[in-house]
């Protein structure tokens, strides 16, 4: 039996290659599939199931490419109903992969036909339980992505007996492997670490404490910040089929005179520069938005774009196909191509371009000390609420078109996350509505906390 865990950062999303006498299963597997039939090669494998844990939110499945390029069978839990074929497993179901068992267990809650995988091992033993995003390490899902068809409350009290009826029965030893690690918003509060076991979950894991039903349900429905818009587009995309991503990466990757490129972003489509913070802030095309590949980059992309509009992107010479493939593992389905040449040959076409002013945290302070400044804090609430400047405006990334509206344009704003990614993301954000007297703050709280200024707690 071999177990691999295949972990992508920039969406906090684990997979799983399961192998037992060269028969192997791939647990939600993301859109670009490459990685799976390269393994399964490499170690001469056939796949045999593609298992879905739910129907995801913040992520395209890779689920009905694979499908179509090996023949494997895809298997969600019960209630499923798709648009494309699956084998809807019962509860209890049991499917052989070579000398090993693999189990469904029903596990509704996050979503109704979220489902956990028992593996048992060659001699028959609990092995490990793969978990998508029912248990966490050290947290559960969240039960609001139904968009409105089933009350938060309903799937909480579903997930109650789903880990105390499933998962929570299961022996102290067997390993635990989540659909989502640190970073992920499926859960409130994800722990740092991507595997675990069952026992040390019942002992840390604050939704696995004993407490009724209701204190449960109270528990686990509060406190959650709102899903971003994309979370239900993806789960829609992933439930009723997709086009190939060869498809839109064959048309992602059509390079873009700079003429054409500067109609086109004049024309009104959203221009995506993936470039690293420190090199957007010196020159980009006007009204760019930056989504640094360097950081979660298609997460917050999806975040504050429309994953259905057309983009057109920037980025380094031989950036062009992460950049495409990224934003596709999130359902960006319009790519229309990108600059030839990159950010240089706008440049050195004479193109207009604007920039971003950056300060150091020591010139922040003296203009926090001795100025009335205008602090925008573009942290996540529980960041804000673990310390923040006085005087700072609390104005969460992921809410800025909601708040847009309160600002000046005649005003200076000096913007700051937790370490300086998310604050250019922001800046570029606020130049393309017309804010433009923005200032970025290199190194963001992490640095400014330390320069003596007043910093409160909630």
């Amino acid at each position: 039996m071999f177990i691999e865990q295949l972990y992508t950062n920039c969406l906090a999303q684990a997979a799983y290659y399961i192998e037992s006498e060269g028969e192997s299963a791939i647990i939600d597997p993301i859109r670009d599939i490459a990685s799976y039939l390269k393994l399964a090669n490499e170690r001469g494998a056939t796949i045999k199931y593609i298992f879905e844990t739910h129907f995801h939110a913040d992520f395209v499945s890779g689920h009905i490419d694979l499908a179509k390029e090996t023949g494997a069978t895809i298997i969600y839990g019960p209630t499923t109903k798709t648009n494309f074929p699956v084998h809807v497993a019962t509860d209890g179901e049991e499917f052989p992969l070579g000398k090993v068992n693999i189990k469904v267990l029903h596990t509704p809650g996050h979503t109704p036909e979220s489902s956990c995988f028992l593996l048992y091992d060659e001699e028959g033993k609990e092995h490990a339980v793969f978990t998508g995003d029912t248990l966490f390490v050290g947290d559960v899902g969240r039960p609001d992505l139904l968009d409105g068809t089933m009350k938060p409350e309903d799937l909480a009290g579903m997930m109650y007996d789903s880990l105390h009826n499933k998962l929570m029965p299961l022996h102290d030893e067997v390993i635990h492997y989540p659909g989502h690690g640190p970073g992920s918003a499926c859960g409130k509060n994800i722990g740092k670490e991507t595997f675990s076991t069952i026992g040390t979950q019942k002992l840390g894991n604050y939704a696995l404490q004993p407490m009724s039903k209701e204190e449960f349900i109270k528990t686990i429905t509060t406190g959650i910040s709102p899903a971003p818009a994309y979370f239900f587009e993806d789960a829609k995309i992933n439930k009723n089929g997709y086009e190939p991503l060869s498809d839109i990466i064959s048309k992602a990757l059509k390079p873009i005179a700079v003429e054409q490129f500067a109609e086109l972003s004049k024309s009104g489509i959203n221009v995506v520069d993936t470039r690293i913070p420190d090199q957007f802030e010196l020159g980009f095309v006007p009204k760019a938005y930056n989504f640094g590949l360097n950081g979660q980059y298609a997460i917050w992309a999806a975040t504050l774009l429309n994953i259905h509009q057309a983009i057109i992107i920037v980025c380094e010479p031989g950036k062009e196909e992460e950049s495409a493939t990224r934003l596709a593992r999130v359902g960006f389905d319009n790519i229309q191509g990108y600059l030839d040449g990159g950010f240089d040959a706008w440049k050195d076409a004479g193109k207009r371009f604007d920039m971003v002013i950056s300060i150091e945290p020591e010139e922040f302070a003296i203009d926090y000390n001795f100025d009335e400044v205008n602090v925008l804090d573009v942290r996540k609430p529980g960041e804000w609420d673990n310390g923040h400047l006085g005087h700072a405006t609390h104005f969460n990334l992921s809410d800025m078109d909601k708040n847009i509206e309160t600002l000046d344009k005649e005003k200076t704003y000096y913007i700051h996350c937790a370490g300086g990614y998310r604050s250019m993301i922001a800046a570029a954000w606020l130049k393309s509505k017309g804010i433009d007297k923005v200032k970025n703050v290199y190194g963001g709280f992490e640095k400014i906390k330390d320069k003596g200024l007043d910093v409160v707690h909630n």
